[in-house]
């Protein structure tokens, strides 16, 4: 009895020590899974690419939101001398020529007058403004988070390129109280991307009355400006086909623009951009026509970066099977549906030039 007393003591000496030993081993584990942790969190992803869009974000940010800004204008050449942080003054044409670096502070506060001037910058030109590899793009969204009045939810600007076309990015945001209001500015930054460049055409007139002009009213519904080289509009009707290649100008965001066969006699409302096409035989005036009068098929179209074939981003038909004949003095206008279907443009009986009411 004794012998066996001593044995079961023994064996439970031993499982007692295999207990302790596991504990202590499962409990190493947990500190050094912890240290692991704690060292990802302070070190970042260890992921070279990751890593890369982590400090552009955050140094995009920090230009943007740590200062007023600047911009060099351009006259034969970058005039440095001229450079100044009143960025804000200078129109998208202006911008785009030159250098900017957006900056949306003033006094230690975020000044409204910028943040309303990103309008006539590009998706490019802040990019390159905020030091981000060229390969990189950019999503940008303000907004009031909290507000005492009543604009809680309001969205000051977004624009760029959706995070979804890319493969990888990266988010940084920062927030300022000002007068009643908490307001939030969100930096996504990512590793390539398909830039999101709309434009609608809105409203076409074929059959000018009174020797007017031919006009096509454009309407760039995002919030940063948009660089027209790229985009192209092609004109068929019949056999005859005619085809115009934008090499210059921009569209400020959120603005109504006016492409007419005559600047000199063009009715504008409140069109923010005029540009002739007459001049380049693509619209007409009086006898001379661009667009068919009876029918015809006008389609507006962009090519992205490295790529040959352009994509279709709106077609506008009239005549055929339509049903949609105008006669001297009538417009067509679009009223928002599919931008490839006849069926979404309607017949206007007093055209609006610069007056979208889409």
């Amino acid at each position: 009895m004794r012998r066996t007393s001593s044995h079961c003591e023994r064996d439970e000496g031993a499982l007692t020590a295999v207990i302790e030993f596991l504990s202590a081993f499962t409990l190493f584990l947990m500190i050094l899974t912890a240290f692991l942790s704690l060292a990802q969190l302070q070190m970042g992803s260890n992921d070279p690419d990751v890593d890369r869009l982590d400090r552009a974000a955050s140094l995009g940010l920090d230009r943007l939101t740590s200062g007023e800004g600047w911009f060099v204008p351009y006259a034969d050449g970058l005039d440095y001398a001229n450079a100044s942080a009143d960025w804000h003054l200078a129109t998208a044409d202006a911008l785009y020529d030159g250098r900017v670096q957006p900056g949306l502070m003033s006094n230690q506060r975020l000044d409204m007058e910028r943040v309303d001037a990103l309008h006539n910058v590009t998706e490019d030109g802040m990019a390159a403004g905020l030091g981000l590899d060229v390969d990189m793009s950019l999503h940008l969204t303000i907004m009031v988070a909290e507000s005492t009045q009543g604009r809680a939810s309001t969205v000051l600007f977004e624009g760029g390129t959706d995070r979804g076309t890319a493969p990888s990015s990266s988010t940084a945001y920062r927030s300022f109280q000002q007068e009643g209001e908490l307001i939030r500015v969100v930096l996504e930054v990512h590793d390539g991307g398909r830039k999101n460049n709309v434009l609608h055409i809105t409203e076409v007139m074929t059959r000018p009355s009174s020797s007017g002009p031919e006009w096509i009213e454009v309407e760039n519904p995002n919030d940063f400006a948009v660089a027209l080289k790229g985009w192209s509009f092609n004109h068929t009707s019949g056999s005859s086909s005619s085809n115009l290649l934008l090499q210059s100008g921009v569209l400020a965001g959120q603005s109504i623009s006016l492409f007419t066969g005559d600047v000199s006699s063009q009715t504008v409302g409140n069109a923010t951009h005029v540009i002739d096409l007459g001049a380049l035989g693509f619209l007409g005036v009086g006898q001379l026509q661009g667009l068919a009068d009876g029918q015809g098929t006008l389609i507006l179209r962009y090519t992205q970066l490295e790529e040959v074939t352009p994509s279709d981003v709106m077609v506008v038909e009239w005549g055929g099977d339509t049903q949609l004949f105008m006669v001297t003095g009538q417009s067509l206008v679009w009223g928002g549906g599919d931008r490839f279907d006849a069926g979404a443009w309607d017949l206007e009986d007093s055209p609006s030039p610069g007056e979208n009411a889409v």
